[in-house]
């Protein structure tokens, strides 16, 4: 299998449906996507044992370097309400979230 968040979206929902038994995820589960921090994600898709190690790498590094490829995967069947709350959630995070230092251009 080829892994990667947006060929597998369906399986991969299915596989993370376990975070709507409660009401969809935590603040804490999407704060801890919003900051880069998918261990326990990993974790799951390690355990399901239908991965290989190069297919969760693959998925990682997509999420790496775009962290709502997850929450989106996360609420690819959440109803309206949860998917809302979740969406306003992770705009608050971006609001907050330190701007990332880049090169600065000096001109003089």
């Amino acid at each position: 299998m080829n892994a990667s968040s947006t060929q597998h979206s369906a399986y991969l929902s299915a596989i993370f449906s376990y975070e709507f038994l409660d009401g969809g995820p935590a603040y804490d589960a999407i704060e801890r996507i919003h900051s880069g921090d998918f261990g326990d994600w990993v974790e799951v898709l390690e355990g399901t044992g239908l991965l290989t190690r190069t297919e969760i790498d693959v998925l990682e590094a997509e999420w790496r370097r775009a962290p709502r490829l997850l929450l989106d995967l996360l609420l690819a069947e959440a109803d309206e309400v949860t998917a809302r709350r979740c969406e306003v959630t992770w705009a608050a995070l971006d609001r907050v979230a330190p701007i990332p230092a880049g090169p600065v251009a000096v001109f003089g």
